[in-house]
Formats: C-alpha cells, structure tokens, sequence
C-alpha cells in the first residue's frame, strides 16, 4: 500500500511556515513549520496535548492563527472561515463525527456535495456507498448508525468533496478491524488517483504500515520528521512519548 516519497509525492500542496497560536499563556502552535507533498500519505504524530488538534484545526479554518502561513496550492489560506477553505479544496473528518444525525446516509453523502460540487454527485454517492461498504444502510438515519458505520459516513462525506487533500483525524479510532480496513483500502485508492492525505493517529503500526513520512510534534512545536525507522530511534521522539517535555493544551 505503501511507497517510497519519491514514487509516490509531487510539489508540496500543503505548506506551513512559523504557524502560532496560544490559548492564555500556553503556546498551542509555537512556530510550526512543514510541509506535505502531493499523492503523500502523512502521519501526523505526538503525545496528548502536543498540538496535534490544533493545527488541523487552524489549517481548516476553524480557528484563526495569531502569526504564520498556511500555503495550501500556493495560497495563503491562513484565517480563511471553514466553508471558504472547504470550497478551495480541502476537506477533514473529526474525531467525533460531524453528521445529520436525522439525515439519511445517501441523504449525508449528498449534502456533502451540495455547495459547488453537485454535478454526477448521485453517481459519486453510489460509488462511495459500494466503496465503503454501507449499501445495506443507505436509508438508515445516521443517528441510527454504529459507531463504525458513523466513521464510515464522515469519510465518505469528505470523499464526496472530491478534494485535492484530506485531513483525516483519528479516523480508525475504536472502530472494527474489518471497518479499519475498508477505510485504508479507500485511503489507498484515493491516493492512486491523486488524493493526498494527512492524518492524525494513535496506531503506531497503522502509521508504520500506511504514511510514506511522519511528523512529530511536541508542546506545539514539529521535532521531526521522516520515516518511520528514522522517527522510531529518534531520541527527540522517545522524549516526547516518555513525557520529558513540558506539556500543552490539547
């Protein structure tokens, strides 16, 4: 599933560049940099409250940064409200997803396309269904949904977009190994089609076996990044997960 950087990664469409935020006196985002390149699966890495959350939440828009640069396809979106960067291209699941809970699924996928994204979208709709595996239930309400039908619909909602990058948090998390798999095979494919991806995961060995890079941050900060082997005997890294550093809010 897995392929070198150089195979698989173009130009950077993801760019960070001294990206801060605090909440009261502790730095959230302390001058983050990086950068994600194109057709890369990226694993984004750290300790509970090293900053994580944050970022995807400023480079999403729903929280403003105090300083920095977000070039997302050369464009400073840095600030932008969450609809404005969603219609430039970007789409992210949550933790906890983001439903109409009295919606049904095909109804959910659906108004995942309504702004800006409608043509062929009952075909798409039919596509992701037959991808994810959720046919059986397209006319359960989504509140009705298990947990792990729940996390297949919020993924299916950000393939709808059709986006040029995901944002995918913890989207595995506390699911069913057989839905674990539905989501990487879709992960997988959707790269090979051009779809980058940059994660957020607990799952050491999801990370080891799926992200071609990974980024580690601690107390709002990167530490390092590359490749799993390179990050696993990184002395930074083993300091961080030890609890060595001082901690930050989530």
């Amino acid at each position: 599933m897995t392929g070198s950087v150089e195979s698989v990664a173009g130009g950077p469409i993801l760019v960070v560049r001294d990206l801060r935020r605090s909440f009261g006196g502790i730095k959230a985002a302390d001058g983050v940099n990086l950068e994600v390149r194109r057709k890369e699966i990226v694993g984004l890495i750290g300790p509970n409250g090293s900053g994580k959350s944050t970022l995807f939440n400023l480079v999403s828009g729903a929280i403003n940064p105090e300083g920095g640069e977000i070039l997302f396809n050369g464009r400073d979106i840095a600030g932008w409200k969450p609809h404005r960067v969603a219609r430039a291209g970007l789409a992210r699941t949550f933790q906890i997803p983001a439903l109409f809970d009295n919606m049904s699924v095909m109804e959910n996928l659906l108004s995942a396309a309504a702004e800006g994204h409608w043509n062929g979208a009952r075909g798409r709709a039919e596509e992701v269904l037959r991808l994810l595996r959720i046919e059986a239930v397209r006319d359960n309400r989504a509140v009705d949904l298990s947990g792990g039908q729940q996390k297949l619909l919020e993924f299916g909602r950000a393939m709808m977009r059709e986006a040029p990058l995901v944002l995918l948090d913890e989207v595995t998390a506390g699911v069913h190994l057989n839905i674990r798999s539905i989501i990487l095979d879709a992960v997988a494919r959707l790269r090979d089609s051009g779809t980058t991806f940059f994660l957020i995961e607990h799952d050491m060995e999801l990370v080891k076996n799926v992200c071609d890079r990974i980024i580690v941050m601690d107390a709002g900060q990167v530490i390092t990044t590359g490749r799993f082997d390179e990050i696993a005997t990184n002395s930074e890294v083993m300091q961080a997960y030890l609890g060595r550093r001082a901690e930050v809010s989530p």
